[in-house]
C-alpha cells in the first residue's frame, strides 16, 4: 500500500507463528538447530524474519546460543527447577545460580558476585538449600581443597575429584603403584606364554604377546584390587605410566584399538612418571615428542 506522499509502506508482518513453529523445530531436535535447518524446514521465513524471531527468543530467554563448525547453533533453554523449590526469592535465586554451573560446580565467590547477597546472607542460603539436600558442597581438587557447589544429585566432573586416582581428594599413590605393577605383570604373563610357542617364529611370538585394553581391564577386575570399576580410560593411563617407564610399547591392532606388549626397560626412569596424568593442568600440550 502507499501513503499520502507515494511512498511504499510495508505492512508489519506478524512472527509469532513463525517463532511458535522455530520452537517446536527446537523441540524435536533438542541437540539444535542452525539457519540451514531453519531455511530447509521453513523455507517461507526470509532472513530477516529469521533473525527477528530468534532475536525474540533470545530476549525472552527461551534460547541459548551457541557456536558451532557450522555456523550458530540455537538451543531451547532447559526449565529450570528453581521455580521448583521450596524457600524465598533468594534460595531460588542461588539454586538457579548453582544449578547453570552443571557438574563442574561454583565457587562461593562467583555465587556471591552473582547473586549479590552479603556472605553472611550466602552463607544462611547455602546451608538451607545443603539442609534440603538440593545442593551439595564438593572439595576441588584444583584449588587447594576449596570448595565448589553443585546440584545435589549430580555426580562431579573428574576435574572437580581428580578422577579414580584420588580419594577424598588426595591422590592415591600406592594404589596406582599396585595397578601399574600387576599390569606389567599380566604383560609379561602374555610374554613368556607367547615366547612358549616358538612354532610360529619371531613375529608370532610379537603379536602373540600383544594385549587389548578390554582383557587387561578383566584381569584388574577379577583381581578385585580396585574399589570401583575402572574405565578403559584409566587402564590407558596406567599402561602411559609403563610405556614412560620403557615397561610397555602401545601399538594399534585391528579396527585402530590399542594394544601393549612387554618390552625390556634398558635404563631405570624417574619415580615422576609413574603417575598418571590425572588432572594435570598442561596435559593438552603433553605428546609423545
Amino acid at each position: 500500500s502507499k501513503n499520502m506522499s507515494g511512498n511504499v509502506k510495508e505492512e508489519a508482518v506478524d512472527y509469532d507463528d513463525f517463532v511458535v513453529r522455530i520452537v517446536q523445530l527446537m523441540q524435536d531436535i533438542p541437540s539444535g538447530i542452525n539457519d540451514k535447518v531453519l531455511m530447509n524446514s521453513i523455507p517461507e521465513l526470509d532472513t530477516k524474519g529469521r533473525a527477528t524471531c530468534i532475536n525474540k527468543l533470545l530476549a525472552t530467554g527461551k534460547i541459548d546460543l551457541f557456536k558451532a563448525p557450522e555456523g550458530l547453533l540455537y538451543k531451547l533453554k532447559a526449565p529450570s527447577n528453581a521455580i521448583n523449590i521450596r524457600g524465598d526469592q533468594e534460595e531460588k535465586v542461588v539454586f538457579k545460580i548453582i544449578e547453570t554451573s552443571g557438574n563442574k560446580g561454583i565457587w562461593l565467590r562467583d555465587i556471591r558476585a552473582q547473586s549479590g547477597l552479603l556472605q553472611q546472607q550466602l552463607n544462611k542460603v547455602l546451608k538451607s538449600l545443603e539442609a534440603k539436600k538440593l545442593v551439595k558442597s564438593v572439595k576441588s581438587v584444583n584449588a587447594n581443597k576449596k570448595k565448589v557447589y553443585m546440584l545435589y544429585d549430580l555426580e562431579p566432573d573428574n576435574s572437580v575429584t581428580g578422577g579414580t586416582w584420588y580419594s577424598d581428594q588426595d591422590f592415591e599413590s600406592e594404589f596406582v603403584e599396585i595397578l601399574n605393577q600387576q599390569c606389567h605383570r599380566f604383560l609379561l604373563h602374555r610374554e613368556e606364554k607367547a615366547s612358549a610357542n616358538k612354532s610360529g617364529g619371531p613375529l608370532a611370538v610379537r603379536n602373540g604377546s600383544l594385549v587389548k585394553v578390554s582383557e587387561i581391564a578383566s584381569y584388574i577386575s577379577e583381581l578385585g584390587i580396585s574399589k570401583v570399576t575402572l574405565r578403559h580410560e584409566d587402564i590407558d593411563a596406567i599402561m602411559k605410566t609403563l610405556i614412560y617407564d620403557g615397561k610397555a610399547e602401545r601399538m594399534s591392532g585391528d579396527g585402530g584399538e590399542a594394544m601393549y606388549r612387554a618390552v625390556k626397560s634398558l635404563v631405570d626412569t624417574p619415580g615422576l612418571v609413574k603417575s598418571p596424568c590425572g588432572v594435570c593442568p598442561v596435559i593438552k600440550d603433553c605428546g609423545e615428542r
